[in-house]
Formats: structure tokens, C-alpha cells, sequence
């Protein structure tokens, strides 16, 4: 091992906390939105975004005349948390989807910047490439030495070119392996965010066998000897999210979805239009309370007011403390008992309980 190796072996491995500096061991990325920015309405929010127009208006003329409109300012400001309030008590399956998919959401590298210290990338899986969609590396949660695996989307269009959109091919599934690997022969808990609308389905990637890699990965998370935690914390597309997605525990942001195919793959399969999509999203039982109540997730993460778009910091600090907790209940855990129950766990998944027969009247006397 060469010295840098060792310089970075040993700040992860020993747990520095010295401060890492702005840009290190980080690509650089679009900043994410704060919560003063504007943000930007979703179809069903152009009331919510019209009380914050006319309070923003109000603001502006107040330091223009030096009139005081302070009353009217708290009246708007009290009736846009109230209608926020009542929107986001009632989203529909498919208004769930929009807020997952919203440009402003915080992406998995937002996180990695507000909750993961002394993080250090690790790249390529030793084949063919390495591949952007997936994002790999170790730091510290908290108290928690840990192997990140996140999908990154990425913000703007050439991120998202580079990031492939957060849709991974086989290189990057087969890297993530490389990873988890690793953090098992560690002993390092592994940590995945999820975020994808599925694996890349091109040529070249089924060339490569991108089938196969999510297979593996399925098949190896099952047996790692080390504890795996799995977060959705945007979209969870079909297999693309499962290929790094198989834990211990898996639980959701509030406002993610977690589905074996979009609504609108679904609704151009069954009603050959995508217009279809928000009654093909009622059916999928794709948000975070549904799949909860299935038993699909373990837990559903609460996401400030409006969503995670209108308040990044206090998302992140939601989903470090949800981290840091399970990472700890499971720590506890022999090796043999944490695989025992993330067998079962996988083994219970599924079952559907079919309705008794009705007993037969008694007969006539």
C-alpha cells in the first residue's frame, strides 16, 4: 500500500473528525436549493405558490413605500402553512411521485455533503468502467464508520449526463459489489441511497449483462456479513433500486415511491397511454405508508413541512438520526442472527393472505 493509501486508510479508519475542506475528495456539483430560494410549483401546489407570490409582493412593496404591512404578511404566511399543510396531509399516490421527482429535491450527493464526514470515493468495479449513476465510498454517519452506496441523478443537464440520470448500467452494479465487499471484509456496516428510475436499458448495458449484475447483487447482499441499512430517499424504479437495495432494514423518505415499474410504464402496458399514470400510481401501493403497511419497508422517514425540497437541513438530519439508530440495533446482533433474520425477513415479503371461505349456513332443521 502505497502512502497516500495508507493517509486515507487511516482518516477513515481511524475515525478523524478534522473538517474536510470545501471540495475535498467531492466532485464538484450544482449546489442544491436552500429554503429561502423560490421554489419551484408542482400542478397541484399553484395555490400554495400563489400566497407565497403575494407575500413576496407584500415584502417588496413594504421595503419600497416603508409601509407596514406586517399584519397582512403574518395573515398570508399563516394561511400558506395552513394550506401547506393540508396539501401535504392529503397527496395523492401520483402528487407522491411528482414531489419525488421534484428538480429541486435533494439528490444523494446533497446528503453525502450534509451528513457524511471524511468521505472518501471510491471508483470502478475492475471490469470495464466506472459508473457515475452509482456513487460509492467511505466516511462516518455520525459515530458510525460506514460504506456509502448512493444513485446519483445529478442537478443540472450535464450532470445528468454524466450521472446517466441515475439509471446505472452493469459496471455499476458490479462495483457496488466491489464496495460491499470490501466493507465486509472491514467489518464496516453498508448504507445504500436510493434514487433511480430504473437500471439503464440500452444495448450496450444488456450487452454487458446488466440482468445478471442486479442478480448478483441480490444474491450477495442477501449473505453479506455485515449489517446493511437501505434508504429511498427519491424514486425507487424496479430492478434498477433493488440491486442495491436488499438490507437488514429499508425504509423511505416520506415522500419518495418504491414501485416494480413507474406509473406511466404501467399505465402504457395495461391502458396504452401514459395519461393513465395517476390511476396506474393508486394501484402500484407505491408510497412509503403503503408499502409500510404491507410490510414491504421497515419505516417511513418524516420529511419536513412541504417536502424535502423546502428544507434540505432538516431532511438530512431526519435520515442521519433513522441511520445512526438502526446502525446500532443492528451492531448489536451476532453475524449468524443478523443473517438468520434478514432471511426471514426477505422470506416474509410478499405473502399475500388469502380471504377465508365463508362458513356454510347451518342447514335447515
Amino acid at each position: 500500500m502505497n502512502r497516500s493509501r495508507r493517509r486515507t486508510a487511516s482518516r477513515v479508519f481511524r475515525g478523524s473528525n478534522r473538517p474536510r475542506r470545501s471540495g475535498q475528495n467531492r466532485p464538484h456539483e450544482t449546489p442544491m436549493p436552500q429554503p429561502q430560494d423560490n421554489i419551484v410549483g408542482l400542478p397541484f401546489e399553484k395555490p400554495i405558490i400563489r400566497l407565497q407570490r403575494q407575500i413576496a409582493d407584500l415584502e417588496t412593496e413594504q421595503i419600497k413605500t416603508g409601509r407596514d404591512y406586517a399584519s397582512e404578511i403574518r395573515q398570508f404566511r399563516a394561511q400558506y402553512v395552513s394550506l401547506l399543510r393540508k396539501t401535504y396531509q392529503s397527496l395523492s399516490p401520483w402528487e407522491t411521485v411528482q414531489v419525488a421527482r421534484h428538480p429541486q429535491r435533494p439528490l444523494s450527493r446533497d446528503y453525502i455533503g450534509l451528513i457524511v464526514k471524511n468521505f472518501v470515493e471510491l471508483h470502478g468495479d475492475r471490469r470495464f468502467a466506472d459508473d457515475k449513476a452509482i456513487v460509492g465510498g467511505l466516511g462516518r454517519i455520525g459515530t458510525e464508520k460506514v460504506l456509502l452506496l448512493a444513485q446519483q441523478k445529478g442537478r443540472d443537464t450535464k450532470e445528468k449526463l454524466a450521472h446517466n440520470f441515475g439509471m446505472a448500467q452493469p459496471e455499476g452494479y458490479r462495483k457496488a459489489l466491489r464496495l460491499m465487499k470490501l466493507a465486509e471484509k472491514f467489518r464496516l456496516p453498508v448504507v445504500t441511497l436510493i434514487d433511480t428510475p430504473g437500471a439503464y436499458p440500452g444495448i450496450g448495458s444488456e450487452e454487458r449483462g446488466v440482468a445478471e449484475a442486479i442478480a448478483r447483487n441480490l444474491l450477495e447482499m442477501s449473505r453479506l456479513r455485515t449489517p446493511i441499512v437501505c434508504v429511498v430517499i427519491g424514486e425507487g424504479g424496479s430492478g434498477g433500486a433493488l440491486g442495491v437495495a436488499v438490507g437488514d432494514k429499508v425504509a423511505m423518505l416520506e415522500f419518495a415511491y418504491y414501485s416494480v415499474i413507474s406509473p406511466e410504464g404501467c399505465a402504457s402496458i395495461l391502458w396504452r397511454t401514459g395519461e393513465k399514470a395517476p390511476e396506474a400510481a393508486e394501484a402500484l401501493k407505491l408510497t412509503a405508508s403503503h408499502l409500510k403497511s404491507l410490510g414491504i419497508v421497515d419505516e417511513a422517514i418524516p420529511e419536513p413541512l412541504g417536502g424535502a425540497h423546502r428544507n434540505p437541513s432538516e431532511t438530512a438530519h431526519n435520515l442521519e438520526r433513522y441511520i445512526v439508530r438502526t446502525l446500532r440495533e443492528l451492531r448489536r446482533l451476532e453475524t449468524d442472527e443478523l443473517l438468520a433474520r434478514r432471511y426471514e425477513s426477505w422470506r416474509d415479503k410478499g405473502k399475500v393472505l388469502e380471504p377465508q371461505p365463508a362458513e356454510p349456513a347451518a342447514a335447515a332443521k
